[in-house]
């Protein structure tokens, strides 16, 4: 087992329940954007706003969604946009259990006015990514068993299989790589599912000059999942997302972070050129010398020595679980998921989803403001309403009454017709 008190990853000092603040200027939620009803912030990545949603046809139908509202400043860049819309286009091409189904993409209404603004709209998957479970495990003092960590991943090279092998209308290959296979891309929800999302955003981020911007704490993160190749700023393949995703392996195995900051170490995006992998040994996993052997092939520097695709590093891994009977079931996962974290988290969207899904309000413009709850009822207007709320009473109770009387009326006719029925063949 893996334990938590060993991860060296920050640990965050407010529940989740404790959402983050809403960026400055923005209206208060819940409120309308275009046909979403945007009622939760969830947090602002390196490009992005994004925001739990309910979306609702014409019919009434809705569901969950989440709405990633792109940054004014990025929006604004013509290049980036176009390479964003095109990047997007090409993930809402993938439909596999193991990837964030994208299924909008458009403008909407910017805060500042216009509607200029680009937005994608993707599936939700409720529960936690697995950055956020490493800090829950973390702060509860809660181990990830290790038949689930090894899950995870093979779900991963699942998904990026499949994307990887797309191919396009005429047969070729789309050539997808998704670039950010990190823990904050991994979503693990409570039904045991896990989701890869975000593919290819990170190509119009790269485009914009991100990878030079090195304050930028977003990038800090991502760049201690790059590959050599990746971080030196070459052109990569598929085996830049293999290489990413073994990243993941070690770190559940090892229970910390492969590139490490602070003190005199050299930047995160240095340490990923250098590509150097600590001689450590996984504690607490049987047949070892199997599992290393795994995981330096999908972390060698040279990528013609890696594997050659994510299929055959997950037949080996699946192999490994299966022969020391380390196999888990996404049952099992979600289970122990939402026995330890999961509870008061559902309990509290559910309550975001009944706030807004009020019906006292109807679609004007694309960024209209919900109004907050009525004050309480003073004692004339409660007994108004009072008054019409058994006058519908009545009229549900009196239309109860007709239809009885009509069902009665249709009884008795069906009757004399057996009976008229019956006559004529003699039996009267």
């Amino acid at each position: 087992m893996l334990t938590a008190g060993s991860w060296s990853l920050p640990v965050v000092t407010v529940l989740p329940l404790e959402l983050p603040p809403l960026p400055l200027n923005a209206p208060p939620l819940p409120r309308r954007f275009g046909r979403y009803v945007l009622f939760e912030f969830i947090g602002r990545g390196g490009m992005a706003e994004i925001y739990l949603a309910r979306a609702t046809t014409d019919l009434g139908a809705s569901r969950l969604c989440v709405v990633k509202q792109i940054i004014a400043e990025y929006a604004s860049d013509p290049q980036f946009a176009e390479m964003l819309v095109y990047e997007a286009k090409v993930a809402a091409k993938l439909s596999h259990p193991n990837i964030v189904q994208v299924f909008d993409l458009g403008r909407g209404a910017l805060e500042s006015g216009g509607n200029d603004g680009l937005f994608i709209a993707m599936e939700y998957v409720e529960g936690f990514d697995l950055a956020a479970l490493w800090r829950q495990c973390a702060r509860a003092d809660v181990p990830l068993p290790r038949e689930f960590a090894l899950r995870i991943v093979c779900e991963v090279l699942r998904g990026l299989e499949y994307a990887h092998r797309r191919l396009g209308p005429a047969g070729t290959p789309l050539g997808i790589v998704h670039r950010d296979v990190t823990p904050s891309n991994v979503l693990i929800s409570f039904e045991g599912e896990v989701k890869l999302c975000d593919f290819g955003i990170a190509r119009a981020n790269i485009l914009v000059g991100d990878v030079e911007r090195k304050d930028d704490d977003a990038l800090k993160g991502k760049a201690g999942y790059m590959s050599p190749e990746h971080a030196r700023g070459e052109v990569i393949d598929a085996r830049a997302d293999i290489f990413a995703a073994t990243i993941l392996l070690w770190e559940l195995v090892h229970g910390k972070r492969l590139y490490q900051r602070g003190g005199d170490r050299p930047s995160l995006l240095d340490q990923a050129r250098a590509g150097e992998i600590p001689a450590l040994v996984p504690q607490e996993f049987p047949d070892v010398e199997r599992l290393q052997a795994i995981i330096a092939k999908g972390l060698m520097f040279d990528r013609e020595e890696r594997y050659a695709s994510a299929s055959l590093m997950l037949r080996d891994l699946e192999r490994y679980t299966r022969q020391n009977d380390l196999v888990a079931s996404p049952l099992r996962l979600g289970g122990w998921m939402f026995e330890n974290f999961g509870e008061a988290l559902v309990e509290h969207r559910r309550e975001r989803e009944r706030i807004s899904e009020r019906p006292n309000f109807e679609p004007t413009f694309e960024s209209e403001v919900i109004p907050p709850e009525p004050p309480a009822w003073p004692e004339e207007a409660l007994a108004v309403q009072n008054a019409a709320n058994l006058g519908r009473l009545k009229a549900i109770a009196a239309g109860q009454s007709n239809a009885r009387v009509w069902q009665l009326i249709a009884l008795v006719l069906m009757l004399v017709g057996v009976a008229m029925l019956l006559a004529r063949r003699g039996h009267f």
